[in-house]
């Protein structure tokens, strides 16, 4: 964009985001899970499905993720996030997901590596896209 035009673009996408804490010893599976989920979620119309998990994370004189997502010894972070076209868009391709029998095979009570109550997640609306 050239110096001093402004910029027209509509910024209309939106994205899901998310921070767990997970096992050590669970990235592994976690991985693979999220790897099929990422395909579900893709196929039903999400623009792009991230998932990452912590490396460097003790940075100094800012608030860590383990300590703002109350990591234990053996477990790291997860920090995730979904695009969408709008939130419209996210709320129909969700649902989608969420009726999907592949996500709950992959997602039952007795399948998932880490505490879903610890999970913080929420909508955003995009301000800045460089």
């Amino acid at each position: 964009m050239p110096h001093g035009k402004p910029n027209n673009k509509k910024m209309s996408k939106y994205v899901d985001g998310f921070v767990l804490p997970l096992p050590k010893d669970k990235i592994e599976g976690y991985r693979k899970v999220a790897e099929k989920a990422g395909e579900i979620w893709k196929e039903h119309g999400a623009l792009e499905y991230i998932e990452c998990v912590g490396d460097d994370m003790e940075i100094q004189d800012m608030l860590a993720f383990p300590k703002l997502a109350n990591v234990g010894p053996d477990e790291t972070v997860v920090f995730a996030w979904i695009v969408f076209e709008s939130r419209e868009h996210r709320d129909a391709v969700n649902a989608k997901v969420m009726a999907d029998r592949r996500m709950k095979e992959l997602c039952g009570p007795d399948k998932v590596d880490f505490d879903c109550k610890r999970m913080a997640y929420g909508g955003f609306k995009i301000i800045v896209e460089a």
